[in-house]
């Protein structure tokens, strides 16, 4: 589930392998590029650990933020 915490939306998203893991990033990129809206990410194994805010409005959370969550949401029900 996500988190808000220190202005920003925090998720980590788990899989069973570094190829699963790598393929959701992919998949999350070219949504993100599409809203013109990037998230903070790491990598690490089959953990994908996200943060997001708008830059814009101060680095504080916003509707954007919470569609691109919805939106990497339903990747994993997919």
């Amino acid at each position: 589930m996500w988190e808000e915490k220190n202005n920003q939306l925090v998720r980590t998203f788990e899989f069973s392998n570094f190829i699963e893991a790598f393929g959701f990033m992919a998949r999350a990129a070219l949504i993100a590029e599409k809203m013109n809206h990037h998230p903070d990410w790491r990598n690490v194994y089959n953990r994908v650990e996200v943060s997001l805010s708008t830059h814009d409005a101060g680095n504080v959370v916003t509707e954007r933020d919470r569609a691109l969550a919805e939106a990497m949401d339903r990747l994993m029900e997919s």
